[in-house]
């Protein structure tokens, strides 16, 4: 397509439109789906509430994010008088942004990327980072004590469960032998001349739950969502936003939600290949089985925020150094033990 747009709009601006309908053939449908899982995490909430949840906007209340979304938009932008106006409208770009970006390096299928990248996890390692900056943004530039103590604990809590994912990607890395997803996703193939992915590596399998629990913890979902906890900080670090500054900051945490269920997909259950290395099942769109399974570990991020009581703050942050951080680095040494015996012959 790239060759194609460029034998008519020249080599450097064919090359720019190109790539900018990359984008948007990347962007449009994920803000489509992060619109669909608002209304799917609130249909699962109530399904294991015994509610029936959204149910009047539109066919099975499918339109309900469409509905709120109009009506954020409608809303008049509320700015405090005491904020520093430019960093206060800057934080939620940011949030927002930064979850955007990170789909760039995302293999949807063999050859289906838009920057396959040989350096794509430590890409998506360093923009998730960057989340960081809007939240510490927002809470600093309201000029209020609870979003400000708010955003210092999220950017601690942030910050405390990057380690452990660091810890956890490097043993992925290890067993792989490169930064490139599409690569981590091939290396998944044929466990026991079986089955595909790095979660029934029983070397893996445990990084693969601390991994999970991890980016709950990174997205601050329940019960690691302290950074709203209503009873204690009114509701956070967005407590004085409103209108689509705060849409925003929301759009922003599905977004990221999403792109945390997809990495536990890609990384250790095989992203776009089927779960059973078995011919027939490759006839299916690798797209598809990716998208079961981003699905399927959205489900798991729901479950848990709808039966899981919230973390008391220290129990949080024990969690992360005293329980995640010793068991990665654990597995660190005992995979890269394991392939210098096996792979690498004992070999210094």
């Amino acid at each position: 397509m790239t060759a194609f747009i460029q034998s008519y709009l020249g080599t450097g601006f064919g090359w720019f439109v190109a790539h900018l309908i990359y984008i948007l053939v990347i962007a449009l449908p994920l803000l489509l789906a992060v619109a669909m899982i608002i209304y799917t995490d609130r249909k699962i909430w109530a399904a294991m509430a015994l509610r029936r949840g959204p149910n009047v906007v539109g066919p099975l209340g499918l339109l309900q994010s469409f509905a709120d979304g109009l009506k954020v938009f409608l809303q008049e932008t509320i700015i405090p008088s005491a904020a520093n106006k430019g960093l206060f409208l800057l934080a939620p770009v940011i949030t927002f942004t930064v979850a955007l970006m990170a789909w760039a390096v995302i293999p949807f299928d063999a050859g289906l990327v838009l920057a396959d990248i040989n350096v794509g996890l430590l890409y998506i390692l360093a923009i998730s980072s960057l989340g960081v900056y809007g939240v510490i943004i927002a809470g600093w530039a309201s000029n209020s004590k609870y979003p400000f103590f708010s955003a210092m604990r999220a950017s601690a809590q942030m910050i405390s469960y990057e380690v452990s994912i660091g810890f956890v990607l490097i043993s992925v890395v290890l067993w792989s032998g490169s930064f490139n997803l599409s690569t981590i996703i091939e290396t998944q193939k044929g466990y026991y001349g079986l089955l595909n992915g790095h979660g029934f590596n029983l070397l893996l399998f445990p990084m693969s739950i601390v991994f999970l629990i991890s980016t709950m913890a990174e997205t601050a979902r329940t019960p690691f969502d302290l950074t709203e906890a209503e009873s204690e900080l009114v509701a956070g670090y967005q407590t004085e936003y409103s209108s689509m500054s705060f849409a925003l900051f929301w759009l922003g945490e599905y977004a990221n939600v999403l792109l945390m269920c997809t990495l536990n997909a890609i990384l250790f259950w095989g992203g776009y290949l089927p779960p059973v290395d078995w011919a027939p099942l490759y006839y299916v769109p690798g797209i598809l089985w990716l998208f079961a399974k981003i699905f399927f570990f959205f489900f798991i991020f729901s479950w848990v925020k709808a039966t899981v009581p919230r973390y008391r703050y220290d129990q949080l942050m024990r969690l992360g150094w005293k329980i995640f951080l010793p068991v990665s680095l654990t597995f660190v040494f005992l995979v890269s033990g394991f392939l210098m015996l096996t792979r690498y012959g004992g070999g210094a």
